[in-house]
């Protein structure tokens, strides 16, 4: 019994730097929702964790204007249907596009910062960097964009919002 507890202080306390090291880099903050937020069980949290991570991590060095990147297997399954994925896939495409970057490739994918609305329900805000494509105006672009989680069944689906 010592141990379960010992290991959810431990959960607790390495959550709490890691969220402390995410908000001290993120360049705004995620907005609270109307109803508040939530603190979460160890346990629950680190699955959440264990799943955004597994996501974004397949993101970087990624081009994302080519059919190898759209047919991932990983990048989809991380999303409850096919046209879910679709609308997030062609949403981060684009804003990569608008954002300058170099062949649509982001070099690094950093959460920022993220807020538990319910149990059901979170809320990541997410950094992304790469090449900036301007000849004249060489550097790194970036793209801090806000992207929705929702468990269902057991496991967190992202929820893209609608173009």
């Amino acid at each position: 019994m010592y141990g379960l507890r010992g290991f959810g202080l431990l959960c607790a306390a390495f959550l709490g730097l890691l969220f402390c090291l995410a908000c001290s880099s993120s360049s705004r903050h995620i907005s609270k929702p109307p109803s508040g937020s939530v603190g979460v069980a160890g346990g629950y949290a680190i699955d959440f964790l264990r799943r955004t991570e597994t996501f974004y991590k397949t993101l970087i060095r990624r081009r994302f204007n080519t059919l190898e990147t759209f047919n991932d297997r990983v990048l989809r399954d991380h999303f409850q249907t096919p046209d879910a994925f679709f609308d997030y896939y062609a949403d981060l495409a684009q804003s990569l596009h608008e954002a300058r970057f170099e062949r649509s490739r982001p070099t690094d994918v950093e959460v920022e910062e993220f807020l538990f609305e319910n149990r059901f329900t979170a809320q990541v805000q997410v950094r992304f960097v790469g090449e900036d494509n301007r000849p004249l105006n060489p550097g790194t672009a970036v793209l801090i964009r806000l992207d929705r989680w929702e468990r269902v069944d057991g496991r967190w689906w992202i929820r893209p919002g609608k173009l």
